[in-house]
């Protein structure tokens, strides 16, 4: 049966073979594993996931692609079909009412205009998660695993650190799916972190401040904070931590930023 994937709902199906191997073997799943797969769609790599791992969830959203699906997984006793939207798809639920009492892997090709929101979605399940497997734009997977100092650095990079361990492990060519995306891809690994990387006695200021710092990207950091922090205080961190104060903010590791929002103190509000 020939579908045709939706533009609507940024549906790229990897028709690559050798990609689909290269990436269950870059996932090193065991036969105790237990998988939640994002976006099946008509179970090429549900098959392979299946047949490395103890148990597969598979999530698609797309009902025309639910009956193939569940034609082509028929024949696998540890394979589940879902329908559901992973936006709105509450993972401890799911844990709880499967019973599962450990960890989960999560494995995903997802539309690339939903990556962002896809990545915080799994971040607000982090407890339940151990690592996440994603197909993403190339760009993209290099702005959430970039180091300070680059173009790609920004407030999402740092977001994402805090609470994973990002690392691009292969880039996939565009020709590698059907219909071929304009851009590249690449594998993306995001272990989770038992803790967060930095100490902060704020999460809601320190997240304020990371948006705050990058929402303005030629602007120095004292510029781009100006209005939010205390101009003394920001001063005064900066003097103590020995940074020029014409500093632009992805010069900053996620280490300084948790520093700085330490140590400085917020205007109030009137």
């Amino acid at each position: 049966m020939r579908l045709k994937p939706k533009k609507r709902l940024g549906q790229n199906f990897l028709k690559d073979k050798n990609i689909q191997r290269k990436i269950i073997r870059s996932c090193a799943l065991s036969g105790e594993d237990i998988v939640l797969e994002i976006g099946a769609g008509l179970g090429d790599l549900t098959n392979q996931l299946a047949l490395a791992a103890k148990d597969v969830y598979a999530l698609e959203i797309d009902r025309n692609l639910i009956p193939e699906l569940e034609k082509n997984t028929t024949s696998l006793a540890n394979c589940r079909v879902i329908k559901a939207d992973i936006l709105e798809f509450d993972i401890n639920k799911f844990i709880r009412e499967n019973k599962i009492t450990q960890k989960i892997k999560v494995i995903a090709n997802i539309p690339y205009y939903i990556s962002s929101p896809i990545i915080e979605r799994l971040i607000q399940y982090r407890a339940g998660i151990s690592k996440i497997f994603l197909t993403v734009q190339k760009e993209f997977g290099r702005r959430v695993a970039a180091s300070p100092g680059g173009k790609e650095y920004g407030s999402f990079s740092c977001f994402s650190q805090y609470y994973l361990k990002p690392k691009i492990l292969f880039e996939i060519k565009k020709n590698s799916f059907f219909p071929a995306p304009k851009v590249d891809s690449c594998f993306l690994s995001l272990e989770v972190r038992e803790k967060p990387a930095v100490q902060v006695e704020d999460e809601e200021k320190f997240f304020k401040l990371l948006r705050a710092a990058f929402n303005q990207r030629r602007k120095t950091l004292r510029n781009s904070l100006e209005g939010i922090v205390e101009p003394e205080s920001l001063k005064e961190f900066l003097d103590s931590a020995g940074i020029d104060v014409n500093a632009r903010p992805e010069m900053f590791s996620l280490s300084q930023f948790a520093d700085l929002s330490n140590s400085v103190a917020l205007i109030k509000k009137s």
